[in-house]
């Protein structure tokens, strides 16, 4: 995996203001079409919807559970709204955030006040940055990276104690699924090998701004701590099979033809790898 360009914020990410910038952003004159034209919160090209419900906010952060020695990693932290809650709770802050404009708005929010050397902006591509040691992970997730999040968490070591991550319902719903549930898929089966999964609230598309076409839910990730002693590429293969055709028995997926020449060639590699005679 390359390696991200990940840097602390600086005035040089700041977007340039320009009259026409200011005349349309500016003011209290501004109408909701104009705040929709506003490129700080044209947020189409990260997938990303910034929360505005104070309320939903406040929830989020308790869920937590923070303790004053806590350092938390946040994802996505738009505007702050979460992250000014987290940072009165917690010991120290990093956010990692794609969009330089929204590290801005968020570096301009906590200047000037005792959280400000708590926190740390890093702006870059979450599934490639160098990811600190944190305690606990909360995040506002883009839709478009749900599931690698999920699982670069699981596989950061050390593990984390709990992260308490938003993401679209559909989504979430597959997250918390058990066998037999409808949503049971090779997703539920992945994550719940390593981690406890709960759901935890419901939100509304009304709570972001601009809202979102889908509802949003928030889920708890416990990991297991130790993991179970179990590869995940192997296991993730194992569930490839089987969830490949959910209407058919393990019998008639383990049967199929390239099921079976792929397990074939599996197991002379596994033999050859140790020296051992394929029968």
């Amino acid at each position: 995996m390359p390696k991200a360009v990940a840097n602390r914020f600086n005035k040089n990410h700041e977007p340039p203001v320009t009259k026409a910038s200011t005349k349309k952003t500016g003011g209290s004159s501004s109408t909701p079409g104009d705040r929709a034209q506003n490129p700080l919160f044209n947020t189409e090209r990260f997938g990303q919807h910034i929360l505005k419900n104070p309320q939903v906010a406040q929830a989020i952060v308790e869920k937590a559970n923070l303790r004053p020695t806590d350092k938390v990693l946040e994802v996505g932290p738009g505007t702050g709204n979460l992250t000014v809650r987290i940072l009165e709770k917690a010991k120290n802050v990093t956010a990692i955030e794609m969009d330089p404009r929204m590290a801005a708005e968020l570096t301009k929010r906590v200047q000037g006040t005792p959280e400000h050397r708590k926190l740390e902006i890093v702006i870059g591509d979450f599934v490639k940055a160098d990811l600190p040691y944190f305690d606990v992970c909360i995040s506002n997730t883009p839709y478009q990276i749900s599931s690698p999040l999920v699982f670069r968490l699981l596989s950061h070591r050390p593990l984390f104690r709990v992260a308490i991550l938003m993401f679209q319902r559909e989504f979430a719903l597959r997250l918390v699924a058990r066998p037999g549930d409808g949503n049971w898929s090779r997703l539920s089966a992945n994550v719940q090998l390593y981690a406890k999964v709960d759901h935890i609230m419901k939100v509304s598309k009304n709570s972001f701004r601009p809202p979102p076409q889908v509802e949003s839910s928030v889920v708890r990730i416990v990991p297991i701590d130790p993991p179970p002693p179990v590869k995940f590429e192997e296991f993730d293969g194992l569930n490839r099979i089987l969830f490949s055709r959910p209407n058919k028995s393990c019998h008639a997926s383990f049967g199929h033809k390239g099921v079976l020449e792929m397990m074939e060639a599996n197991w002379k590699t596994w033999c050859s790898a140790r020296n051992e005679v394929y029968p």
